[in-house]
């Protein structure tokens, strides 16, 4: 029984180049020359035999989800670091007034803790199979800094992706959600690309009315794009909403990434709310909820996507089933996704990782099967917070 005597959080700060906010503040988009100042967070967990796992939280590395684990920490120790099921279910409870982001952190450094504890990969303990996957590039925001900046910028942008091998590219379109420009650029990528790549669109909500939605939704009909997501300002989370715009336009629905959980996506699974299911290792409570949201998209035969990237997300597409394209999060053109250079092994979730296949690896070392750069962790580190 492998107690957990310690838990560190180390907070990180770097400067990111090639890389602004949009004019909303709340996005990230490339622009050639600047910088900005991004933050994350690294956990790591022990116990009183010398296991030890470790994180480096990615996209889901938010000031909330720090908070939420700072919260979580001292109520992990003493408990048994191989009891995932109860430990994730006691803090499901515990966060049960929040949107429990910080639990999928910390789930996925026991998986790491564990796997390490046993000399087995996290792919092996799922029972993995695949060892590539295909991999789509989803680019950052649309801009005004000549990146990402006009239908054009996007159609050169896909056919460099596609020179690469990347068989999937997925758009994000601009903040302002210009219906006129988002059609445009629909149509212009299923002109050029179309039957050469799947396509796939990701307003990421910034639409502001059904009509928008519909409208876009037709181009993507038109262009035969893979899959529409979360186009609406409601943010994924109204069944009704979606299960409208499903019966209006062809092209499916992904929805869920911002539905936490499993009850709540078995709800709008069964609300007929979407086509293909959203999972998250880091949004969905661990490698454990991840897997639980897998299963049940299987249970109702529909494809579950696994959202953004990390050696967690590979890990857990690896042993899916009902999954297609891993997520290479975020690119574009001349600029380094907004994730921070913290591995030491050679992994990487930058353009380059991809093959002339289209597929990225999996892991296959202990636990999570990188190793973290902890030089580069203390001497970018702003905090640090430490229990025993």
């Amino acid at each position: 029984m492998p107690l957990i005597d310690f838990v560190e959080i180390h907070e990180i700060a770097w400067d990111a180049p090639g890389l602004s906010m949009d004019s909303s503040g709340f996005n990230i988009v490339c622009k050639p020359g600047a910088s900005i100042a991004l933050r994350k967070f690294v956990i790591a967990i022990g116990s009183e035999d010398g296991s030890r796992g470790e994180y480096a939280a990615l996209w889901g590395g938010s000031p909330n989800s720090l908070a939420q684990v700072l919260t979580l920490a001292p109520h992990l120790l003493g408990r048994d670091a191989l009891e995932r099921e109860l430990i994730g279910d006691d803090f499901k409870r515990f966060m049960r007034h929040f949107d429990r982001m910080g639990i999928g952190p910390i789930d996925i450094a026991l998986w790491d803790l564990a796997g390490k504890r046993s000399n087995q990969s996290v792919s092996e303990m799922l029972g993995g199979y695949r060892k590539r996957l295909p991999a789509y590039a989803s680019t950052y925001h649309g801009d005004r800094n000549g990146a990402l900046s006009t239908p054009e910028d996007y159609v050169n942008f896909a056919e460099h992706c596609h020179s690469l091998g990347f068989t999937a590219f997925k758009m994000h379109g601009w903040t302002e959600g210009n219906v006129a420009e988002e059609v445009e650029t629909v149509r212009q990528l299923g002109k050029q690309l179309g039957g050469r790549m799947h396509l796939m669109l990701d307003p990421a909500s910034e639409l502001r009315t059904f009509a928008d939605a519909l409208a876009v939704g037709r181009a993507c009909d038109e262009a035969g794009f893979y899959w529409l997501e979360d186009p609406m300002r409601d943010g994924g989370s109204s069944a009704h909403l979606h299960r409208k715009l499903r019966q209006m336009i062809r092209t499916p629905l992904l929805q869920g990434e911002h539905v936490r959980g499993l009850e709540l996506k078995a709800d709008l699974v069964k609300a007929d709310g979407t086509d293909f299911l959203r999972s998250d290792p880091e949004y969905d409570m661990g490698i454990t909820g991840a897997m639980k949201i897998a299963h049940l998209g299987e249970a109702f035969g529909l494809d579950v996507e696994i959202h953004a990237s990390g050696p967690a997300h590979r890990h857990c597409m690896s042993a899916m089933r009902n999954s297609n394209y891993y997520e290479l999060a975020l690119v574009g053109p001349n600029c380094r996704n907004a994730l921070p250079p913290i591995y030491a092994c050679g992994y990487s979730d930058e353009m380059d990782a991809v093959g002339p296949d289209g597929c990225v690896d999996v892991p296959t070392g202990p636990g999570l099967g990188v190793i973290y750069d902890w030089d580069w962790i203390h001497s970018h580190q702003s905090a640090v917070h430490t229990f025993r």
